[in-house]
């Protein structure tokens, strides 16, 4: 299979098609080869409109959903920013196109250590990839201008919230299937606002289930 046909074709077909036109983006999505971030066993699908598994309960997210994200994001060149479930560094390799700066967060070491090497290879200078709980985000380089939340969770938590920096964008997909939206969510001054803005159920992230409350 020609796979650079295969990545442009997602481009027209997925990502043009979701209304996703920023220049920049279209561009990082055409240089980021998606196939080296899957099983070789799965490079023959690497540009179909799916989830696709990387590992038991983890995938890549689906281009249109993924690309649509970014564009809400409206990521700058001079920005820091967060993905938050990087898995094997997709995400991460396309953003850092965008912005300045990438924390790569992933809370499954074996993922970390692939999302590391692939990134490498790629000769991705500014990301950087961190391993620990996803619910609770990176502070230790906080604030990020954006956070990109790389699954389904059922409400972003205010741990990851509060490492917005002032006029940050964090984007998500919140829900539990069958029913999910993409999300923005924006930090002005000491407030942080919503917004609901496409429908979209993607691969669940780890981590992110309430706690049971306890009761007499």
């Amino acid at each position: 299979m020609d796979l650079s046909t295969a990545r442009q074709n997602m481009i027209t077909h997925q990502v043009n098609a979701n209304r996703v036109t920023d220049p920049l983006i279209l561009t990082a999505l055409a240089d980021i080869p998606r196939e080296r971030f899957l099983p070789r066993s799965l490079w023959g699908v690497a540009y179909a409109d799916e989830d696709l598994p990387v590992a038991p309960g983890r995938a890549l997210m689906e281009p249109r959903v993924f690309a649509r994200l970014l564009q809400a994001a409206e990521v700058e060149a001079d920005e820091a920013a967060l993905v938050v479930g990087c898995a094997t560094g997709y995400a991460a390799a396309v953003l850092a196109r965008l912005a300045s700066a990438v924390v790569a967060l992933e809370v499954d070491p074996a993922l970390a250590a692939k999302a590391t090497e692939a990134l490498t290879d790629l000769g991705v200078l500014n990301a950087t990839v961190v391993t620990g709980p996803l619910a609770e985000g990176y502070p230790d380089q906080a604030p990020y201008d954006v956070i990109f939340v790389d699954g389904m969770v059922p409400k972003v938590p205010t741990a990851l919230l509060d490492q917005l920096a002032d006029g940050g964008r964090l984007v998500a997909v919140e829900g539990t299937a069958p029913i999910g939206r993409g999300v923005i969510y924006t930090h002005e001054g000491q407030g942080v606002g919503r917004f609901a803005a496409f429908d979209a159920v993607v691969g669940r992230l780890p981590g992110f289930d309430p706690q049971p409350r306890f009761r007499f």
